[in-house]
C-alpha cells in the first residue's frame, strides 16, 4: 500500500483502522496498554462506540487479583464509559450514529425471562459481560451488544466525567446497598468501606432520610470525604474494635442496615457483628474468598441477608437526577489521565490510600 493510502486508513487516533489501543489483562497481576483488534458490528443489534471517557472500577482490581476466573488472558478490561456511536447494526432503532451515549455496565437483551423481571444482570445473553467475557471499555472503541437496551442517549453538553459514574458505581451502590438494605426514614445505616461504591451508597441512602449514617474505614482521608458527603459518624477501627465502637454508638442496639462495600471476609464479619435485631445486611462487595456465616448468632435475630449483582434498573432515574443537579456524581472524581496513561492510572487507583484516589477518569483525546 502506498504511503498516502496508508494514511487514509489511519483512525482519528493515529493507529491503523484495524487496530486500536486498549488495556489488556494477561493473568493475575499482569496488564498492558497495547494494540488490540478494533471492534466492528457483529450482530444486527450491536453498536460500536468510540470511547471518550472511561474509568477504573474496584472490580477491575479484583480481576487483577485473580478473583474473577471468567476473565481470561487477552481480555480488554473495563465496563464503564461514555462515548460517541460510530456504527450501528441494522436492528438498532433507538440509538443512532453520532449519538453521545452512556454505556451501562450491564448488557440487556430486554426480552428474556430475566430481563422481563428487571433482572438484567442475569440476562440470558448478556448481564455483566463487558470486560468480563467480552472486550470492555478501557479502549479506544468498544462493541456493545443489544445497543438499544444497553446504551442511554445523553445530551451532548452533559459532563462526561459525571456521567461515567452512572455506568456502574451509583446504580450498584443504590440497588445492591440502599434498595436491597431497605433503608427507611429514621434508620441507622452503617456502610463498611468508604471507597467509591461505599460513597455512592452514602449519597443515595440520603434519598430516604436515615437518621444516622456511620462510615467505617481505616483510611482517615476517605472518612473525611464521607463526612463532607453527609456521614453523621465515622469509625476508623477495624475488626472487633469496629464492632465495639459501632455498638457503643448505637447503645448496643446495632444498626438497622449494614452495607458491605469491600468484598473481603473481615468486612463481612463486621457487618454480622453490628447488625441489630430485625436488621438487614446488604452485600455489595465482590468476594473472591469464602466467608463464615455466623448463624449460631444470627438465626434468632430476624436478620435479612441480601446479595446482588447490579441490574441497572435505576440508571434512568439516576441519570435524571444527575442531569438536574440533584445528584452530583462528579464529587467522586479525584484523578484524571489521558487514556494512553492507563497503566499509570491503574498504579494510582491500586494505591488509592497513598494517592488519595477515589474515582480515576481516563479520557480519549
Amino acid at each position: 500500500m502506498k504511503t498516502s493510502e496508508a494514511l487514509m486508513e489511519l483512525s482519528h487516533t493515529g493507529t491503523p483502522s484495524g487496530t486500536m489501543k486498549a488495556l489488556v489483562y494477561h493473568g493475575p497481576s499482569r496488564r498492558a496498554w497495547e494494540d488490540a483488534p478494533r471492534p466492528h458490528v457483529a450482530k444486527a443489534t450491536d453498536a460500536v462506540v468510540r470511547v471518550t471517557t472511561t474509568t477504573i472500577c474496584g472490580t477491575d482490581l479484583h480481576i487483577l487479583k485473580g478473583d474473577v476466573p471468567t476473565v481470561t488472558d487477552g481480555r480488554i478490561l473495563g465496563h464503564e464509559g461514555v462515548g460517541i456511536v460510530e456504527e450501528v447494526g441494522a436492528g438498532v432503532t433507538r440509538i443512532h450514529k453520532g449519538d453521545k451515549v452512556l454505556i451501562s455496565c450491564i448488557t440487556s437483551c430486554g426480552t428474556c425471562p430475566f430481563c422481563k423481571k428487571g433482572m438484567y444482570s442475569h440476562c440470558a445473553d448478556g448481564g455483566w459481560i463487558l470486560g468480563n467475557t467480552i472486550d470492555g471499555t478501557q479502549a479506544e472503541y468498544v462493541r456493545i451488544p443489544y445497543a438499544d437496551t444497553s446504551l442511554y442517549a445523553v445530551p451532548a453538553s452533559a459532563d462526561e466525567d459525571a456521567l461515567v459514574m452512572l455506568s456502574d458505581i451509583f446504580p450498584t451502590g443504590f440497588e445492591c446497598g440502599v434498595i436491597n438494605g431497605q433503608v427507611k426514614p429514621g434508620d441507622t445505616v452503617a456502610i463498611v468501606g468508604a471507597g467509591p461504591i461505599g460513597l455512592a451508597a452514602l449519597l443515595t441512602a440520603q434519598f430516604y432520610s436515615p437518621s444516622e449514617i456511620i462510615m467505617i474505614d481505616p483510611d482517615e482521608n476517605r472518612l473525611k470525604v464521607a463526612k463532607s458527603f453527609g456521614a453523621t459518624q465515622t469509625v476508623t477501627a477495624v475488626g472487633e474494635d469496629a464492632v465495639r465502637e459501632v455498638q457503643a454508638l448505637t447503645r448496643n442496639a446495632g444498626v438497622d442496615v449494614a452495607i458491605e462495600a469491600v468484598g473481603v471476609p473481615a468486612t463481612f464479619d463486621v457487618c454480622q457483628g453490628i447488625v441489630g435485631p430485625g436488621g438487614h445486611i446488604a452485600n455489595i462487595g465482590v468476594h473472591g474468598k469464602s466467608v463464615v456465616l455466623h448463624l449460631e448468632r444470627l438465626w434468632s435475630q430476624n436478620i435479612t441477608l441480601t446479595t446482588r449483582l447490579v441490574d441497572t434498573v435505576t440508571t434512568p432515574m439516576l441519570l435524571k437526577l444527575a442531569l438536574s443537579g440533584r445528584l452530583q456524581p462528579l464529587k467522586l472524581v479525584t484523578h484524571r489521565f489521558p487514556m494512553k496513561e492507563a497503566m499509570k492510572a491503574y498504579d494510582t487507583f491500586s494505591n488509592a490510600s497513598r494517592e488519595r484516589a477515589l474515582k480515576v477518569v481516563l479520557k480519549n483525546a
